[in-house]
C-alpha cells in the first residue's frame, strides 16, 4: 500500500497527529466523560496505521469507547487527506447504533475543532430500501381509501383481523409511504417505515439479484438505493456492515464507493460474516418451487418435462446420501448438478424478459424467475467443481429435510485480495486476543505468523513484517477494574458434559446459584434442549422467580422483559452471547453450561480442521478451542458494562479447569477474580443482592 503520506515527508499532516487528539477531547467534553488512557492510545494506533500504512488489530476492552477511539481519527485523516474512510460493523442493528449516535456526535466535534462540517453516510443492501418499481408495477388503487393506509393496517391489527387482511393493509400502508417518500426526495429505509411484518415488506423490496437494474427500469432516476449510493460517493466516512463488505468482494459490481482506510468494528465476527455471505444452499423445496414459477412463463412441455425429470434426479441423490461432508467420488451426487445446471440455464433463457415484450408487472415477475434460475445453475455449477477452496455437504433438518450447502474452506485468501488490498486496515474488538494472543485470529485473516516485539510494555504488544503484509497487535486494555467488580467461578467439582443433555449436578447448581443472586440471571447454554430444562427445572425449584427462556417469544421482547422487570432471568442460547447490553442490577450473574465448542459434526469445521492438520499445525487448537475461546470472552463479557457493575460469571463445564485446552480458553478471559469455591460465590451473590 502507498500511504497518502509517509511521516517523512514534507507534506505529511502533522496538524492532523494534534487536530484527532483535540476532537476527541471534544467529544469526550460534550458527553461530560472523562479522558480514557487507552481510549487515546487506541487513537494515536490508528492514526498513525492511517498515515503509514499495514494492519492493525486493537482490543479494546468494554468502556474504553473504541468507537470514539476510531472515529476521531478518521474523520481527520479522511479531511486532510481528502481519501475515503469505510467503517463496518457486524450486524445492521449496531450499524445503525453507530450511525445514528456516534457519528452525529463525531462531526460536531470535528466541526468545533477544524470549522468544517464533513460528511457522513450509511450503505446497506438493497433490500432494506423500498423499491418503487415494485410499488408501482403491482398497485392496486386503493391508496384512495378514507382511511390512510398506515391507519387502516393499525386498526385491522387492533380489531384482531386475519392475517391477510393485516398483511394487505401493511402492503397499502408501506406503498403509500414509499410515494411519500420518493415526493420528499427521502431514501426510503425500513428502518423509517411504518409498523410491518417481513412479509409486507418483501412485498415492496426487492434483493439485489432480483433488481432489473438501473438503466433498464422506469424508475431508475428515483430508485432510492442509487439515491443512498451516490451519497455515499460523497461521504468522508461511510458506515456498512461485514456482510455487505463480503459482499461487494464477491460480486464484480461494486456497492461500496472506493476507499483508501476501512475499520472493521467487531472484528472477531469477520470470518464467520464473510463465510456466511460465500456459502451457498440447494434444495429439493428451491428446484420444485422455480419449476413451478417457470411452467407458468412458458409453452416448452419438453423443457418442462425435463426440468421434472432432472430435479427427480436430484432428489434421489439426495435420499441416498448421508449428512455429511460430500466428496469428490459421489458420482450420483455431480451427475445431477450437472444435469441441474444445464436445464436451469435453457430455462433461465426461456422466461427472460425483453423490455419491450411485457407490461411493467410481468416483466419485474419474469426478471424474478429468471434470477431464480440463474441462482439454481450457478450454485450447483460451482458444487459440480468441488474447487479446492470449497466445502460442500448434505445437511438434514428435522422441518426441513435434506439439502446440499457449500461454503468456502478458508476465506483468509478473500479478506485479503478484495478487501483488505491496498487499504489501510484497523480491526477492533472488545475480543480479539485468543489463548492471550492475537495470532490466531491473525491467522484466520490470513496475516503472515506474528512474533512478539520489543515493545517495552511486553504481552500488549505484537507484530509481524513481511514484503506482502503488515500488522500489528495492540490491547488498550479496559478502564474497568475486572478483580474487583467480577468473580470467576470454575465449578470443578461437577461432571464434565455428556451427550444426554445437562445432568442433575448441574440443574440443581444452577437453581441454588439463581436463588442466590436473587434472580438477575443471564444463563447461555451450548443449546435450545439444555436451557429449556434448565427453565423448567429453576420454574418448579424457585416459582417465586420469574424466568424468560429463548423461543417463548421474539428476542427483542424476551431482552426488554429482562431489563425492566426486576429479579427476572434470561436463558438462552448462542444468539445471547454477543450485543446484549445490560449494565446495572438487570444482570448479575452469567452462567456459562458449557464450553461453546463448534459442533463435531460440522462438516465445514471438521474440513477446516483437516487441513490445519495436514498442514502440519494443530486443527483442534486453531479452529476448535479458538472458536470456543472467542464465545466465551463475549459470553462473560455480558456482565460487567459499566464502572459500577459487580457480578458473578459461573462456568459449569469442569474441562475449562482439567482439559489441557483449559489453560488456553482462561487466557481468553478478562482478569476477574477466581476461585473453586461455591461457598464463596453464594456468598458473594447474596451480599449483592442484599444490597439490590
Amino acid at each position: 500500500m502507498t500511504p497518502a503520506h509517509s511521516p517523512d515527508s514534507p507534506d505529511s499532516p502533522d496538524s492532523a497527529n494534534s487536530s484527532y487528539l483535540q476532537v476527541l477531547d471534544a467529544f469526550v467534553t460534550a458527553i461530560g466523560g472523562q479522558p480514557r488512557t487507552g481510549q487515546q492510545e487506541m487513537a494515536a494506533a490508528v492514526a498513525e496505521t492511517f498515515n503509514n500504512g499495514g494492519q492493525l488489530l486493537v482490543q479494546a476492552g468494554t468502556g474504553t469507547g473504541k468507537s470514539l477511539g476510531y472515529l476521531a481519527p478518521a474523520f481527520v485523516w479522511a479531511h486532510e487527506t481528502q481519501q475515503r474512510v469505510v467503517v463496518a460493523t457486524a450486524t445492521l442493528a449496531l450499524q445503525t447504533q453507530l450511525a445514528g449516535k456516534d457519528i452525529p456526535a463525531a462531526l460536531d466535534a470535528v466541526e468545533k475543532v477544524l470549522g468544517v462540517r464533513l460528511k457522513a453516510a450509511v450503505v446497506k443492501g438493497r433490500s432494506n430500501y423500498a423499491c418503487l418499481y415494485k410499488v408501482r408495477a403491482w398497485e392496486n388503487g386503493e391508496q384512495d381509501a378514507l382511511l390512510s393506509a398506515v391507519d387502516l393496517a393499525e386498526v385491522i391489527r387492533t380489531a384482531g383481523g386475519d392475517a391477510a387482511s393485516v398483511l394487505g393493509a401493511e402492503v397499502l400502508a408501506l406503498r403509500e409511504w414509499a410515494e411519500k417518500q420518493a415526493e420528499m426526495n427521502a431514501l426510503g429505509e425500513r428502518d423509517a417505515a411504518p409498523k410491518h411484518s417481513l412479509k409486507a415488506w418483501n412485498q415492496v423490496s426487492v434483493p439485489s439479484r432480483e433488481c432489473v437494474g438501473v438503466t433498464k427500469c422506469p424508475f431508475g432516476e428515483e430508485c432510492f438505493t442509487e439515491r443512498s449510493r451516490a451519497i455515499a460517493r460523497k461521504a468522508d466516512v461511510v458506515v456498512t456492515n461485514h456482510t455487505m463488505l463480503a459482499i461487494d468482494a464477491i460480486q464484480d459490481s461494486k456497492t461500496l464507493p472506493e476507499y483508501a482506510a476501512i475499520v472493521v468494528d467487531e472484528a472477531h465476527d469477520l470470518v464467520d460474516r464473510v463465510t456466511g455471505a460465500a456459502d451457498a444452499e440447494l434444495s429439493p423445496q428451491q428446484v420444485e418451487r422455480a419449476i413451478r414459477q417457470i411452467t407458468a412463463f412458458t409453452t416448452n412441455n419438453e423443457l418442462i418435462d425435463n426440468l421434472t425429470q432432472v430435479a427427480s434426479l436430484f432428489n434421489r441423490a439426495l435420499d441416498i446420501t448421508n449428512p455429511g461432508r460430500v466428496t469428490p467420488d459421489a458420482q450420483h451426487i455431480i451427475e445431477s448438478l450437472l444435469l441441474l445446471t444445464g436445464v436451469f440455464k435453457q430455462a433461465e433463457s426461456e422466461v427472460q424478459p425483453g423490455r419491450d415484450q411485457f407490461s411493467d408487472t410481468e416483466l419485474l415477475t419474469r426478471n424474478t424467475v429468471a434470477v431464480a434460475c440463474a441462482d439454481i445453475y450457478q450454485v450447483a455449477e460451482r458444487m459440480a467443481q468441488f474447487a479446492e477452496r470449497d466445502v460442500v455437504w448434505v445437511s438434514d433438518r428435522p422441518t426441513f429435510g435434506k439439502q446440499l450447502v457449500v461454503a468456502p474452506l478458508d476465506v483468509s485468501e478473500l479478506v485479503q485480495e478484495k478487501i483488505f488490498a491496498d487499504t489501510a486496515v484497523v480491526l477492533t474488538s472488545a475480543t480479539l486476543k485468543v489463548g492471550g494472543q492475537f495470532e490466531p485470529l491473525a491467522k484466520r485473516l490470513g496475516f503472515v505468523t506474528a512474533t512478539r516485539s520489543d515493545d517495552s510494555e511486553a504481552g500488549r504488544v505484537f507484530g509481524a513484517q513481511s514484503d506482502t503484509c503488515s500488522w500489528q497487535g495492540l490491547d488498550v486494555g479496559s478502564p474497568f477494574d475486572y478483580p474487583h467488580q467480577g468473580i470467576c467461578y470454575f465449578a470443578q467439582h461437577l461432571p464434565s458434559p455428556g451427550r444426554d443433555g445437562i445432568g442433575d449436578e448441574v440443574l440443581s447448581e444452577i437453581a441454588e446459584l439463581l436463588w442466590a443472586a436473587g434472580g438477575r440471571t443471564l444463563g447461555l447454554f451450548a443449546s435450545q434442549r439444555n436451557a429449556e430444562s434448565a427453565a423448567e427445572y429453576c420454574r418448579h425449584k424457585l416459582p417465586d422467580f420469574p424466568l424468560l427462556c429463548q423461543g417463548e417469544a421474539q428476542l427483542s421482547e424476551l431482552t426488554r422483559q429482562f431489563m425492566v422487570k426486576p429479579k427476572t432471568s434470561l436463558f438462552g442460547t448462542l444468539s445471547l452471547w454477543q450485543g446484549l447490553d445490560m449494565p446495572g442490577e438487570t444482570c448479575r450473574l452469567v452462567i456459562i453450561d458449557k464450553i461453546p465448542f463448534p459442533r463435531p459434526d460440522d462438516p465445514l469445521m471438521q474440513a477446516r480442521q483437516q487441513a490445519v492438520n495436514a498442514a502440519g499445525g494443530n486443527g483442534f487448537m486453531q479452529v476448535y478451542a479458538t472458536q470456543a475461546g472467542l464465545l466465551l470472552a463475549q459470553g462473560m463479557g455480558r456482565l460487567i458494562r459499566t464502572p459500577n457493575d459487580r457480578g458473578v460469571v459461573a462456568f459449569l463445564d469442569p474441562r475449562i479447569v482439567t482439559a489441557r485446552y483449559g489453560s488456553f480458553l482462561r487466557a481468553s478471559l478478562p482478569p476477574f477474580w477466581v476461585t473453586n469455591e461455591l461457598e464463596n460465590t453464594i456468598a458473594a451473590l447474596r451480599r449483592l443482592a442484599e444490597n439490590d
